[in-house]
């Protein structure tokens, strides 16, 4: 079944391609939490957001965030403390080098914070996609069973119309990212970023 978008109407949206997760200077790099799926990301993603820009589409990036808290240290969810312990001070802090998007990739049209797997649980996503007339939403990024999966779901529930770019989106272990797309199959349309630049190019 062939597949249409309007650009205007479409977004590119990016969950947490960041220094801090990709760069091997960031929090999990220096911590030796790397794939090299993930590490691969931009590269595929890149010629995505560069024909959305030119379609007149819209590129919307979320943002993990860890915030921080008196002292400068960041409130951590427990769950998360215990998967990865070696988070800290100015990790994922909001306006640092660590939480921007990665250079490749940059500049987003619209960036929004996150705190938790879904960009849409209590932010303002829904808000600015719906004041940008953003009706579809092509989704990449990582990770594959976690972000991915959370923000994909939530934009389901909401009306919006989803693709996923397989090749777009990553996780720490392939079992993980072929099992999540196998699952989110009968929610989005699959595609590749190839096929989403073509989509995006007409």
């Amino acid at each position: 079944m062939s597949v249409e978008i309007d650009p205007a109407r479409t977004g590119l949206l990016i969950v947490d391609l960041q220094n801090d997760f990709l760069h091997a200077q960031g929090a999990y790099g220096r911590a030796g939490q790397t794939a090299e799926a993930i590490a691969a990301l931009p590269g595929r993603v890149a010629p995505v957001a560069g024909a959305m820009r030119a379609a007149g589409g819209w590129v919307v990036s979320t943002q993990f965030t860890l915030v921080p808290g008196k002292g400068g240290e960041p409130f951590i969810s427990p769950h998360l403390k215990a998967l990865r312990p070696f988070l800290g001070r100015g990790d994922f802090a909001p306006g640092s080098w660590g939480h921007a998007l990665v250079e490749e990739l940059q500049p987003a049209d619209l960036t929004v914070e996150k705190i938790a797997y879904s960009a849409f649980y209590m932010t303002r996503m829904e808000w600015v996609l719906r004041k940008a007339g953003i009706e579809t939403l092509m989704i990449c990024g990582i990770v594959t069973n976690g972000g991915v999966a959370s923000t994909l779901r939530a934009a389901h529930v909401r009306d919006f119309r989803t693709i996923l770019l397989t090749d777009g989106c990553a996780a720490f272990s392939d079992a993980a990212h072929e099992a999540a797309l196998a699952d989110l199959a009968s929610i989005a349309r699959p595609m590749s970023c190839a096929e989403a630049v073509a989509l995006a190019s007409g």
